[in-house]
């Protein structure tokens, strides 16, 4: 290709990820907030999150369309196909992650009339900051091209899902305390779930990465078993 035509498809590889960055820091902002709407019941809150997923929408959609017309025009071979295809993926998995934080916040919205119980939002806080932090791992990993990091996300999982575990228990013995719990510690049930997927979606990005890096494909079975979640530490920067 001539200097001006790798030029200009550096530039197209280059504004696909300036948008799977803008969609990082999205799906990041609409966790933080949704959980923060959940914990205190902020109805306001919880609406702007809500409204925030319209644009992470719009963003997978423009990932989408930019990386097939890339493919369209350059017909790119090997390590820079997998540029565009790692992008569709993660793009797509940020989309969901944006969901699943959506979906919490509109459980803060019908909670907002419930009795509360402030204890059974503590073992959500444990989660919400796990998955948090295998979010950014996994952004990180996917910015700094990192797979030693990105593998740390896949294996660490299963703490998230031990935390889940936990807290299904918790919630468990909630209701059956006081069946005036009921309501409230369903709908946190179903809170719960959203953010192991979440866990599960930050899986998938640094599978992703491992694949863009390496060309090489994880195990399809991911870590199981229960694991204490206090083991999870941030990775080094």
């Amino acid at each position: 290709m001539t200097d001006h035509t790798v030029k200009a498809y550096d530039n197209e590889l280059e504004v696909l990820g300036r948008k799977i960055a803008e969609m990082g820091g999205i799906a990041e902002q609409m966790l933080s907030n949704a959980m923060d709407a959940l914990a205190s019941l902020d109805s306001d809150l919880a609406r702007t999150t809500v409204a925030m997923d319209v644009r992470l929408d719009v963003l997978q959609r423009d990932v989408e369309e930019h990386a097939i017309m890339t493919i369209a025009k350059r017909q790119p071979l090997a390590a820079d196909l997998r540029e565009i295809v790692a992008a569709i993926r993660i793009s797509g998995d940020l989309e969901r992650v944006g969901d699943l934080a959506k979906n919490i916040a509109k459980r803060a919205l019908k909670l907002s009339g419930e009795t509360r119980l402030p204890r059974a939002i503590v073992g959500l806080k444990s989660m919400h900051e796990a998955a948090a932090m295998l979010l950014k791992d996994a952004l990180d990993a996917y910015a700094l091209r990192d797979v030693e990091r990105a593998r740390m996300v896949w294996t660490h999982d299963v703490e998230l899902d031990a935390l889940e575990d936990s807290v299904f228990r918790d919630l468990l013995t909630f209701m059956m305390e006081d069946p005036r719990n009921i309501s409230f510690c369903a709908h946190l049930l179903f809170c719960s779930k959203n953010i192991e997927r979440i866990g599960d979606h930050s899986t998938n990005i640094a599978e992703t990465v491992v694949y863009l890096v390496t060309g090489e494909t994880l195990p399809m079975d991911r870590p199981k078993g229960p694991s204490p979640a206090t083991d999870y530490l941030p990775l080094p920067k």
